[in-house]
């Protein structure tokens, strides 16, 4: 596969369908571009709450509405995205360097995150602001 990792992109992922149930994959290298060192889910989100409002300095993220549907809103500092996602068989690859956040969960969504690093409180952040100013020189070394 041949993707742009200086940006954000929905991936569409391997579909084995079957009249019994269909099946998804999603392979490290293959399907993302990154060695796989975490997953994490978010689900049980209350009518219009908002989850993220963060930024990563070194992580990337892969992110798929397994169940239900929500929108991702990214910023670079320069240009805002938002990304709607509702199906089990896209994601949606996130560089380093995107402020985030998640919102309108419909209900009983299931966001499934894969991350390019194990959890590590130093590589997040949280003030917007700064964010602003750090991140032409987090995304210079893409």
């Amino acid at each position: 596969m041949i993707m742009n990792i200086n940006k954000p992109q929905i991936i569409s992922l391997f579909r084995h369908l079957d009249v019994r149930g269909n099946l998804s994959v999603i392979e490290e290298i293959k399907d993302v571009p990154f060695k796989i060192k975490r997953s994490y889910w978010i689900y049980d989100v209350p009518g219009g709450e908002v989850r993220g409002g963060h930024a990563y300095r070194k992580n990337q993220e892969f992110i798929i509405a397994l169940s239900g549907s929500f929108d991702v809103v990214l910023d670079n500092s320069k240009n805002t995205d938002i990304f709607s996602l509702n199906r089990s068989y896209y994601g949606l690859y996130v560089p380093k360097g995107y402020w985030r956040q998640m919102q309108n969960f419909s209900t009983n969504s299931l966001a499934l995150i894969i991350a390019s690093t194990k959890y590590s409180p130093s590589d997040y952040i949280y003030d917007y602001s700064l964010f602003k100013t750090l991140s032409d020189e987090i995304n210079n070394y893409l």
